[in-house]
């Protein structure tokens, strides 16, 4: 088996991506057309905060090509303030907003909250909520403590086939990481690449050489889709500073044909 890597960023709405990614002339209402010649998916964050309104929704799914895919976060209601007690109701919500997104509907990351400790209590928490969501979801949760990435929760996961979210970041060791692209909990990776700790604020330049760092995930990459169906990769412009040039680096490594910004400018002049 060899995985379909679908590669993209968080979010693609970054009026400092203008000239250096986007064309000269690009207005927001434009840029999600345009990013889709460049990247196959996206993740996006607002939907942790909010449902997306029904008009979004559609304007999601006409503007995005076939095959394209949005991996979507699930609100912070269930993860953050509920801490997943008491959420069935909200969840059906969210998946009925998002469902007319159809194929173009990816993974929905469930991004639990710093707080949510691995204790026991909690294990009993995640594995009634594992129990009610529905399967014909893509479902992969992210742990922001590296002691919830035990044998034990892994099989927990696997049950029901939830990826773990694998990322670099500052919480969890790398090595820790490679080991668990090994056994993958799901048919499918979920890869984020967050910052090292200093915040950014103009996105429009990389300002760190990372381009190491991701040749080191090329060989995580390769175990994951060795054993899963697909592995979906984003990108923060916290990682190198300009999101679009981490993940078109990690096409380049992975095979992938990058479309550079050039390519993006001949085809705006088309319409």
């Amino acid at each position: 088996m060899t995985g379909e890597v679908f590669i993209g960023t968080q979010g693609w709405d970054y009026g400092s991506w203008v000239g250096p990614f986007y064309p000269h002339g690009t207005k927001p209402a434009e840029m999600l057309r345009v990013y889709a010649r460049a990247f196959p998916t996206v993740e996006i964050d607002s939907t942790a905060y909010g449902l997306p309104a029904d008009p979004t929704v559609e304007n999601w799914r006409a503007t995005a090509p076939e095959g394209f895919r949005f991996a979507l976060k699930l609100p912070q209601e269930v993860t953050h303030e509920r801490r997943l007690v008491d959420t069935e109701r909200i969840v059906r919500r969210f998946l009925d907003r998002v469902k007319p997104l159809g194929s173009r509907l990816g993974p929905i990351l469930i991004q639990l909250s710093p707080a949510f400790r691995p204790t026991g209590s909690n294990e009993a928490l995640l594995a009634k909520f594992l129990e009610v969501l529905p399967p014909r979801f893509r479902w992969a949760v992210e742990f922001r403590h590296a002691g919830w990435l035990t044998p034990a929760v892994g099989e927990m996961l696997k049950q029901h086939n939830v990826a773990t979210v694998l990322v670099d970041g500052p919480r969890i060791p790398r090595d820790m990481i490679a080991e668990l692209a090994i056994e993958p909990t799901a048919d499918f990776g979920y890869l984020r690449w967050l910052g090292a700790g200093r915040r950014l604020s103009d996105f429009s330049y990389p300002q760190l050489d990372r381009d190491r760092d991701i040749e080191a995930w090329v060989e995580i990459i390769e175990k994951q889709r060795s054993k899963v169906e697909s592995v979906y990769c984003y990108f923060s412009n916290q990682f190198q500073g300009h999101a679009p040039h981490s993940a078109r680096k990690l096409q380049e490594l992975t095979g992938l044909e990058p479309v550079v910004p050039e390519a993006l400018r001949e085809q705006a002049e088309l319409f």
